[in-house]
């Protein structure tokens, strides 16, 4: 830390709104304890007999001891329409080139919304000419985790509502799920609950202890397929925008809200130590108000820099006194679709890639300042989907794959 001017006492540092450390002589302090592979955001406050100084920027860290993924370090990561078609048409498995790190086989859906009791088959042959057998399905599966692929369920989806709202649904939830798994030899899951899936109940304030049936059911379950496959469970996220950065202006019905506002963070919070990647959908998104101050809008290396740094800096959560804390880097990318008409706020293959400079690297940020600072371990970029990029000529993974394997 830098000294302050006029007469210092000393400096307070501060984890969220908890004093962590504090030093009376001199400008460095040493935070003890602290778990392995976990992040943390400080700042810093002087203090002397008159009171304490307005807190510092935020600057956030991670401690060493972080499992290996098995990924590289800047991941190509797509969506596949495995159990349905579309504009896009249908694609094999094995036909899916390696580029792909992760692979979003999309969807698995419940029988009901509320039963837990998830579904996935492969499409069948009157929606989709020419699919192949399921055999040929996992034998293409193995063959990718054979080049260090990971192959994940995504559950939910825009169709696919997905509420726990009672511990018989929480159960049936890691029942089916993990028999998905099994039969299909996948590496884990990813969340992608949308629309109303995910709120909170009136009076739930506090992202770090919800009481919400619908989150605390979901923590859970997610938490015991963990138990269940041990370290090799990859976990994913793709929330839109309105379910995390959102949550910056309003959370919940703190305040009146919507209840589904900012819905995601209990979730992200109580599952951080075993979350491989969150990779907010920065598409299908109306302005969202950036740490900055300033609304910033989608389809543009802005929002991208905006929303993902908001993940790295941690935010204050809006109306409750509390702040989210950053993630680890690696831990984060952002996604975006892979041509215009698969979903709005397509961005330009230059936006792109100058969205990644800048948080790699922290140059070419246009002008925005990075509260979170640089992430050379960004861990990399999610698009919606493989089935649209391979329509379009494959101009998202020609263009981002090398691109992504060139950053330091």
């Amino acid at each position: 830390m830098g000294a302050a001017s006029g007469t210092v006492g000393g400096y307070r540092v501060y984890e969220g709104d908890k004093a962590v450390a504090s030093t009376a002589s001199g400008t460095s302090a040493t935070v003890s304890g602290l778990a392995a592979c976990s992040s943390h955001t400080y700042t810093v406050a002087a203090y002397n007999d008159a009171g304490e100084s307005a807190r510092s920027e935020p600057v956030s860290g991670t401690t060493t001891g972080c499992p290996d993924t098995g990924l590289p370090k800047h991941a190509l990561i797509g969506y596949l329409h495995a159990s349905f078609a579309n504009g896009s048409g249908y694609m094999k498995m094995a036909d899916v080139p390696a580029a792909w790190d992760i692979i979003n086989l999309a969807f698995g859906e419940p029988t009901s919304p509320t039963s837990g009791d998830v579904r996935f088959n492969l499409c069948p042959a009157s929606e989709c000419p020419g699919v192949e057998s399921e055999a040929d399905f996992v034998a293409a599966i193995r063959a990718k985790q054979a080049q260090g692929k990971k192959v994940l369920l995504s559950i939910g989806g825009q169709n696919g509502q997905v509420r726990l709202t009672t511990t018989a649904a929480r159960d049936a939830f890691v029942r089916s799920v993990g028999a998905i798994i099994d039969r299909f030899h996948l590496d884990g899951v990813d969340i992608d609950f949308e629309g109303n899936s995910l709120s909170l109940d009136a009076g739930d304030s506090d992202f770090r202890a919800p009481k919400t049936p619908v989150i605390t059911n979901l923590i859970a379950a997610v938490r015991a397929l963990k138990a269940r496959y041990g370290d090799g469970f990859v976990l994913t996220m793709a929330p839109e925008t309105f379910f995390v950065q959102v949550g910056y202006q309003f959370y919940g019905q703190t305040g009146g809200g919507d209840p589904r506002t900012g819905a995601y963070l209990p979730v992200i919070h109580a599952l951080r130590d075993i979350l491989t990647v969150l990779h907010v959908q920065d598409y299908n998104s109306g302005p969202v108000t950036g740490l900055d101050g300033q609304y910033h809008t989608m389809g543009s290396a802005d929002f991208h820099i905006a929303m993902t740094d908001m993940l790295k800096a941690g935010f204050p959560v809006a109306r409750t006194g509390h702040t989210f804390p950053g993630l680890r880097e690696d831990q984060i990318g952002f996604g975006v679709p892979a041509a215009p008409s698969a979903g709005n706020g397509h961005t330009s293959v230059a936006g792109v890639q100058q969205a990644l400079t800048c948080l790699a690297k922290g140059q070419q940020c246009g002008g925005y300042t990075l509260r979170g600072g640089p992430s050379p371990s960004l861990r990399g970029l999610m698009t919606w989907s493989i089935n649209w990029d391979r329509y379009f000529g494959w101009e998202f993974m020609n263009n981002h794959e090398p691109f992504l394997n060139a950053l330091p």
